[in-house]
């Protein structure tokens, strides 16, 4: 993969966390919803969603009930910053400066990488994560 082929904005195709026990689950459901987009520049942004949370009854985007913005933040996934391409260990960095979940934020997250020319598949040892992308049009 060259940098050239990383830039864009990618569509997720499929997201899986495989336990201790080999047992494969989806965490935001089959059909979650994502965008990865990297920029020229240098910058990362990811936005992962499970399809159907409800939205909050005030349908205020700042006033939900603290059970609301527990189910809300527990399907959704969020971050952005700086990455850097290493491409002879075929790995991609993360650098994060915001994410909704804030255990990530100033922490930078090596992942692996391989691109057959149509999907992007990355995977992490964390939770053995698996995520496949395919560039959007």
């Amino acid at each position: 993969m060259t940098l050239d082929e990383l830039i864009g904005t990618w569509e997720i195709v499929s997201y899986t966390l495989t336990r201790d026990d080999g047992t494969t689950f989806y965490p935001l459901g089959e059909n979650c919803k994502a965008y990865l987009i990297y920029t020229a520049d240098g910058h990362v942004s990811a936005q992962m969603s499970a399809m159907g949370r409800p939205a909050y009854a005030s349908h205020d985007l700042h006033d939900g009930t603290v059970e609301e913005m527990a189910a809300a933040a527990h399907g959704y996934m969020a971050y952005c910053g700086t990455y850097t391409l290493d491409l002879e260990h075929s790995n991609i960095i993360h650098n994060i400066e915001i994410s909704m979940n804030p255990t990530w934020e100033n922490q930078s997250q090596v992942r692996h990488i391989s691109y057959d020319g149509e999907f992007l598949t990355i995977t992490a040892d964390v939770n053995t994560a698996r995520l496949v992308w395919r560039k959007t049009k």
